[in-house]
């Protein structure tokens, strides 16, 4: 039976993949998800956990080392941020290409430089085009539900494609909050042992990344495109099934006082919880202000979000993020393409907020919603504007 604890998030975070029976731990420390390995290797060496960490030289090993673990059939999992990411990055899109369901937790971290360790979502946004389902926490009990949820949905049959959990560096990593932690005989019930599609075996030998030539390459990508756009309903499946059994709701979009909301907020990770303060106190001022949490950011839930913004007037879109020389956040060029074609949308207004770490408090929330009310009536002269900076 599930049990109420107060934890460190990164601490419940690796007590929640240790829950899923993981084979094979490859990590490398890195600010600020080093506690989520640095536990798993705890627990592996009180024998609470029966599972193979290898301690390795750098992130590019980690992913080289789960790649290994996971092509020859055992359940692989890892934790990164920021810089590290970044060196995994080769391997990344070559564990989506040989559809190995790798699960990876993402401490959010900004990218150097200047070097900085706080948090902003620049890591994962460097990444978003590698063919991994990506999802993102606002709180403990999403990371924990999340983490597990994971390897359900990677290892499902259907889908066989790396995930990673984002959770936002030291807002989330290192915060201690109360949570629902799910008890072994629980997870075990929900997830079922790992079966490969093929696993490398000197007794039965298979290929697995061969070259890909010309002839072939285009319906290799064709295929991968096809099979994590299809994930989204084997994701949803797997939410209804949590919830059945666990009683917490997921869903791609979760709306705050949405459903009359002449504008809107979408935030993604820790700042939801921020945001909505703010609406709670701008409706007591009257306004028609809602939240739009997205969870679910690969792949995209088109559909969910043209549901979510119809009869909105507005549409705020906070990134922590900047794509460098484009037209904003890459939050906000999504949600841009996916309401293109949509003859009544929303204006879409676009905040560069919490870069770095810098705080982003409910008042500047509040400002940045009533300046976006206006813009119904007044267009806004330029696609995104970057929250706060000093002049």
């Amino acid at each position: 039976m599930s049990k109420r604890i107060g934890m460190e998030i990164a601490l419940a975070a690796a007590e929640a993949a240790a829950l899923c029976r993981p084979d094979v731990i490859a990590a490398y420390p890195i600010t600020p998800n080093t506690h989520v390995p640095e536990h798993l290797s705890e627990i592996v060496a009180e024998g609470r956990l029966d599972a193979e960490f290898i301690t390795v030289e750098s992130e590019h090993s980690a992913m080289s080392a789960c790649a290994g673990a996971s092509g020859a059939g055992a359940r692989a999992f890892t934790a990164t941020s920021s810089q590290g990411l970044l060196y995994m990055a080769e391997i990344l899109a070559i564990i989506s290409s040989m559809r190995l369901p790798v699960v990876m937790i993402i401490g959010n971290r900004a990218l150097s430089g200047p070097l900085s360790i706080w948090n902003d979502h620049s890591d994962i946004m460097s990444q978003r085009d590698i063919g991994w389902i990506s999802l993102f926490a606002a709180n403990g009990q999403e990371t924990v539900d999340m983490t597990i949820q994971a390897f359900k949905i990677a290892e499902h049959p259907d889908v066989m494609l790396p995930t990673n959990v984002n959770l936002d560096g030291f807002q989330l990593t290192h915060v201690v909050e109360p949570m629902l932690m799910p008890d072994q005989e629980e997870v075990d019930r929900f997830l079922p042992p790992f079966k490969p599609f093929a696993a490398l075996n000197p007794d039965d030998p298979v290929t697995l990344g061969a070259l890909g030539l010309p002839d072939i390459y285009t319906e290799a990508c064709k295929s991968r495109e096809e099979v994590l756009l299809n994930s989204k309903k084997v994701i949803l499946e797997v939410w209804k099934e949590w919830e059945e059994q666990f009683g917490r709701k997921y869903e791609p979009i979760e709306p705050y006082e949405a459903e009359d909301a002449e504008v809107l907020m979408l935030t993604m990770g820790s700042m939801g919880e921020t945001a909505e303060m703010a609406i709670d106190e701008l409706r007591k001022e009257g306004m028609k202000a809602g939240l739009l949490k997205l969870k679910l950011w690969r792949p995209f839930p088109f559909e969910e979000l043209k549901e979510a913004v119809k009869g909105a007037k507005v549409l705020v879109v906070t990134d922590r993020c900047l794509s460098y020389g484009g037209a904003g956040g890459p939050v906000a060029l999504e949600v841009r393409s996916a309401l293109y074609e949509e003859k009544k949308r929303p204006v879409i207004l676009n905040y560069i907020i919490g870069l770095g770490g810098r705080d982003v408090m409910v008042d500047h929330f509040m400002e940045m919603i009533r300046t976006a009310a206006k813009a119904d009536a007044e267009r806004p002269e330029k696609a995104y504007e970057i929250y706060g900076v000093r002049e």
